[in-house]
């Protein structure tokens, strides 16, 4: 029995019983997610009770800054690294509970993987289609079909003119698609990308980005981008961030038609709030308010005003220019924030 047999029979198993309901129907699930590395013999918590779903087929970028905890999530999916707490869950798998030889069984099957550097993505002295049929050969492919396989990734991914290259003979942008053709080699569920294109320049950068979206339109692969750069936003749906160690905000991005009949997307920002009611309220709302250490709330039929802790501060909602701000008001007065109800998706309105 294979392991990846092994694998599959663990995914066709009796569903646990103690998963939360929300990831029942999603591809990647975290719920109350925690890593915690020991260094110079102090404890650094890289993720805090971290919560993601993101359903089948999306096609979805994690933002934030160096320190954020958005690598440490990736390796945690990609089976590179095990959470100190909490659940991860992708396409069915507890990734805790995995056995060395199903982790890399579901490397080899479920994920596909794609690194900043080149070098970590190719053999330097293979040609583009020999890069290509490896995995495939690892997994006990036969020849046609890994030559079929091979021939068919290359076209998708526009460098079928690369097939006989060697890395080195291959532009940056060639090199990076011919990279996600790998990483779709053996028909994983998901594709993780790390900081894709941090090496190339915009222009290129946006080759790259279409080649993920083409996998994810074309062969239904849901993806997640990790990235410092907040201006693939423009090539995703959904934009998630991160900030120490949890989900912060995310922006959600759907077509409308506009009054000349133009189709045009819309960008909504929310501020997420997880499973324990936990809300990270934006850091220029708080530092513009002076807020710190505590801040007053108020219960309204739909939304909550918050106010900075101080005992002197506005009066409570109702009370002139210290109101709440509803939906679609402005602000409600100088020195007080809002959580809105939103205009119907979920999360919490900013």
């Amino acid at each position: 029995m294979s392991a990846i047999d092994d694998l599959i029979r663990a995914r066709r198993g009796e569903p646990d019983r103690s998963r939360p309901e929300p990831g029942a129907q999603a591809m990647i699930f975290c719920d109350r997610l925690v890593r915690i590395f020991t260094v110079g013999g102090l404890e650094v918590q890289a993720l805090q009770g971290l919560d993601l779903v993101v359903g089948p087929g999306e096609l979805t970028a994690l933002v934030g800054a160096s320190g954020s905890g958005k690598s440490t999530l990736l390796g945690i999916l990609a089976a590179l690294d095990v959470p100190t707490g909490g659940q991860a869950i992708v396409d069915g798998l507890d990734l805790a509970s995995l056995r060395t030889a199903q982790r890399l069984a579901y490397r080899r099957a479920t994920v596909g993987f794609l690194w900043q550097q080149t070098s970590r993505n190719l053999f330097t002295h293979l040609t583009a289609a020999q890069n290509v049929t490896l995995p495939m050969r690892l997994a006990g492919v036969g020849r046609a079909e890994r030559q079929q396989r091979a021939a068919e990734l290359l076209e998708l991914m526009d460098v079928a003119d690369c097939r006989d290259q060697v890395v080195p003979e291959m532009s940056g942008g060639q090199q990076q698609r011919v990279a996600v053709a790998v990483a779709l080699a053996n028909r994983p569920r998901v594709l993780l990308a790390d900081e894709p294109t941090g090496e190339l320049d915009t222009e290129t950068a946006a080759q790259v980005f279409e080649a993920m979206r083409t996998a994810n339109a074309e062969l239904g692969v849901t993806v997640l981008i990790v990235t410092h750069d907040r201006a693939v936003a423009q090539h995703v749906r959904r934009t998630i961030a991160i900030r120490d160690g949890r989900i912060s905000t995310e922006v959600l991005r759907r077509a409308e038609t506009a009054a000349d009949g133009r189709e045009e997307l819309v960008a909504q920002e929310y501020s997420v709030l997880d499973r324990a009611g936990r809300l990270q309220l934006p850091h220029e709302y708080v530092t513009a308010l002076g807020m710190r250490d505590r801040v007053r709330l108020e219960l309204e039929p739909d939304h909550i005003g918050v106010w900075p802790g101080q005992e002197d501060g506005p009066p409570g909602a109702g009370d002139g220019p210290g109101q709440a701000a509803g939906p679609g008001e402005p602000g409600g007065g100088p020195d007080q924030a809002a959580a809105g109800a939103g205009d119907g998706e979920p999360g919490a309105g900013r």
